[in-house]
């Protein structure tokens, strides 16, 4: 759990002490670990497997949101709100987390400003991912928004652009990408074959591999 960046700088005793009012739960591959509107009494860390989040509108669009891969918290926004949940949680494949009652993570954050100003940083930063999306829907066309959400599933900031033949760390299928930048499944489909008969992505068995980050960056506005 000390390897999760929130809680670098924690002193070790504390993390442990954390850990172990938790309680390791196991999900095979395709199970829910909660739902949106769920109520939110715990916060998750994942430490083997992945997690993909995603939310559906009132008009019963899916929004996938992100996919996460160890070791890291979810789950904490809920908690910290004192609401519901905001989105829904599956496991794409067999995984493993440690489930910590929110009240102990309050107190944890409560006695450890270290962590709390790691946490608040990470929140901060995930404002303004939702700021520039909404920004992206109104002035980038579909193809520059599907560059951009290509770009940012290899980098967790665009200021820090990936090399040429970065390889998207998880897989992502049209259907995942349409949702992440707003668009139908064919439109995307139709987009990334024309990016890959550019040159600019190519696929390398399910992943996709950016060949050409600077002609990506320009069809962004990056």
């Amino acid at each position: 759990m000390r390897q999760a960046p929130m809680l670098a700088e924690t002193p070790a005793g504390a993390v442990q002490a954390l850990a172990e009012q938790g309680t390791v739960r196991e999900y095979r591959r395709g199970t829910y670990l909660f739902h949106q509107h769920d109520d939110a009494p715990s916060v998750y860390f994942l430490w083997r497997g992945r997690v993909e989040i995603s939310s559906t509108s009132v008009t019963g669009h899916r929004q996938l949101h992100t996919t996460l891969e160890p070791p890291q918290f979810f789950g904490e926004l809920g908690v910290l709100g004192e609401m519901q949940r905001t989105a829904t949680a599956v496991a794409l494949e067999d995984t493993a987390v440690c489930v910590i009652p929110g009240q102990a993570f309050v107190r944890f954050l409560a006695d450890h400003s270290e962590a709390t100003r790691v946490l608040l940083r990470a929140l901060a930063r995930q404002i303004a991912e939702h700021e520039a999306l909404v920004e992206d829907l109104l002035f980038l066309d579909l193809k520059g928004r599907v560059a951009k959400r290509l770009i940012g599933l290899c980098t967790p900031s665009f200021e820090e652009l990936p090399a040429d033949g970065a390889v998207i760390p998880s897989v992502v299928t049209h259907a995942d990408l349409a949702a992440l930048a707003g668009g139908s499944r064919e439109n995307v489909t139709r987009i990334l074959s024309e990016l890959q008969r550019r040159r600019l992505v190519k696929r390398d068995g399910r992943r996709y591999v950016l060949e050409n980050v600077d002609g990506l960056r320009r069809l962004a506005g990056l």
